[in-house]
């Protein structure tokens, strides 16, 4: 009906220490995507604070939001997100040149090592499976050393060995890096493997 508020998320409180990996899981519809938009600083709630190392993104502009993303966050989105003029290394490469930091090639390579793909840096990504085009992403997203890593359904448009491959990839450079790892997930398996498990059921969060 026109004019009438819909709440997607309601009364949720919720706090995720430092290194910590955390499982959101529900339904379709239940506000998982929406829930770690908000927590990403990409939407802004209409009500309530996100706080993030200590700074409330709310209280950040668009460009500052865009700039703390840039220094303390990394995504893996089912999507991959990578650009197609790229190369694999180039993908890697952009985020780190973004943020002023030297040696961005060596240091592409190196992560590009640790996924497994050391010998596709020259590939494009549409000469890449899915599982490699992940397997970018997760470089990307870890090159840049963030301190929390988003990532929305990152083995949901994978087959079930390439997608375990992914999750043992998530979790060991989340002990290697410390990185805090917040996943919205439909998969048993990989939420299995948090420390914890937030489910959402029409936008309020229920009991671990």
């Amino acid at each position: 009906m026109a004019g009438t508020e819909l709440a997607i998320l309601k009364g949720i409180t919720l706090e995720i220490k430092s290194g910590e990996s955390a499982a959101i899981i529900g339904a379709s519809g239940s506000g998982k995507s929406t829930l770690l938009g908000l927590l990403a600083g990409l939407d802004e709630a209409t009500a309530g604070t996100v706080t993030i190392n200590g700074t409330e993104l709310g209280a950040l502009d668009e460009d500052g939001r865009a700039r703390f993303r840039g220094q303390h966050i990394g995504f893996v989105f089912q999507s991959f997100q990578l650009l197609p003029a790229l190369t694999a290394l180039e993908n890697v490469m952009l985020p780190l040149e973004l943020q002023g930091q030297s040696k961005v090639a060596e240091l592409a390579q190196n992560y590009l090592q640790r996924v497994g793909l050391g010998a596709r840096t020259d590939h494009y990504p549409l000469q890449l499976s899915g599982g490699e085009q992940q397997r970018v992403a997760l470089a990307r997203a870890f090159a840049s050393r963030p301190s929390i890593l988003f990532a929305d359904e990152p083995t949901g448009n994978l087959d079930t060995k390439t997608g375990e491959h992914i999750i043992d990839l998530l979790f060991e450079l989340n002990r290697e890096e410390g990185t805090t790892l917040v996943l919205v997930t439909h998969d048993n398996a990989l939420a299995e493997r948090c420390q914890r498990r937030l489910r959402l059921d029409g936008g309020e969060l229920m009991q671990e």
